[in-house]
């Protein structure tokens, strides 16, 4: 299953939604696509640069995947980067463009593949322009461009599939998201602020340590695959409950462990797992972690989002975030994601 947002039937996009996967055999993608787009979509190809067909393109429409359908990018976020292949600087849905560490050809870099089919679209850089500083750099045999006007002819009907969110926070949100991130059931998670107000919901003024706002993370979840109590149990294994606005060298009230509820029941459930905790001994010191209401979730700025997987090779991730990651790896392995697979 893929949590996405499809074409609506009047042409805009609809709210995220856990719909069908697209499996094909590797005939039947053949059938589907043209040998180049097979190549490229399949095989991890790349179509030589300034030759695209779409790179030029300056109509007003969507971007959609060539292999689904699924929407992609929108012609407004479309740049003219000089670097041979079409350019933008967001995707028309986050949930949309899924991104994959790629170690091939001796580099590290982000590969960027369709979240409902998962074919190969190009790689993210963090060379682009504002207001996000990114640029997904796309090969043209991976899209299919629509008018705005025949937007509706490409329309479906997603279906409604429960899911459910949880607000937590337990130090620098890069570390808490990228181990959520490898959870089967979890859906998708975005790092942003919590605990403050609009006006400071921003990395500058949330550094400050002054505007009520922690790092947090939106966990986004398959109730029926994961439960709210397991996604409790993982938080309190990958990070240190016990230590007052701090965790390790990150230090202020922005770094605080909190769990931030959405109602009576989740806080229920929340103050009954920390008093088992509590009970059990299961740390040495007692567990400071804040219960607080969910007022409002701020998502953080456009380059924060899976910053692990974008920058493997930063110091701060190489010796902080990851260890976290192989951490809920090794304890929780039945539970992990399948490896993508494209």
């Amino acid at each position: 299953m893929a949590y996405v947002r499809v074409l609506n039937r009047d042409g805009t996009l609809s709210p995220a939604a856990v719909v069908p996967d697209l499996k094909l055999t590797e005939e039947q993608w053949q059938q589907r696509l043209t040998p180049e787009q097979f190549r490229i979509m399949r095989g991890k190809g790349t179509e030589r640069a300034f030759c695209g067909g779409l790179l030029a393109n300056k109509e007003a429409g969507m971007y959609l995947c060539a292999g689904c359908d699924l929407p992609l990018f929108e012609s407004g976020a479309k740049f003219e980067s000089r670097t041979g292949w079409p350019s933008f600087f967001q995707p028309a849905a986050t949930e949309n463009v899924r991104e994959i560490q790629d170690s091939s050809h001796g580099m590290v870099r982000t590969e960027i593949v369709c979240a409902r089919c998962e074919s190969h679209l190009g790689h993210l850089f963090d060379d682009g322009p504002r207001p996000t500083g990114l640029r997904f750099c796309l090969n043209s045999e991976s899209l299919k461009f629509v008018l705005t006007a025949e937007l509706k002819n490409h329309g479906e009907d997603p279906p409604k599939t429960e899911t459910a969110e949880l607000v937590i926070a337990g130090g620098c949100f890069w570390c808490v998201e990228a181990v959520f991130r490898e959870l089967d059931g979890v859906l998708d998670v975005i790092s942003g602020y919590a605990g403050g107000d609009a006006a400071t919901a921003n990395y500058e003024a949330v550094c400050s340590g002054d505007t009520g706002h922690a790092e947090a993370v939106k966990i986004i979840y398959d109730p029926q695959k994961i439960s709210f109590e397991k996604l409790l149990e993982v938080h309190f294994n990958t990070h240190d409950p016990t230590t007052l606005n701090r965790q390790g060298a990150d230090t202020g009230p922005q770094y605080r462990s909190a769990i931030f509820y959405a109602n009576d029941r989740e806080k229920e459930l929340a103050e009954a797992f920390i008093a088992d905790l509590n009970a059990s001994k299961a740390f040495k010191q007692p567990i400071v972690t804040t219960l607080e209401p969910l007022t409002q979730f701020y998502p953080a700025e456009a380059y924060h989002q899976n910053y692990v997987c974008r920058n493997p090779l930063q110091g701060y991730v190489r010796g902080v975030a990851l260890p976290k990651v192989d951490k809920v790896r090794a304890k929780y392995a039945e539970m992990l994601k399948e490896k993508e697979q494209v």
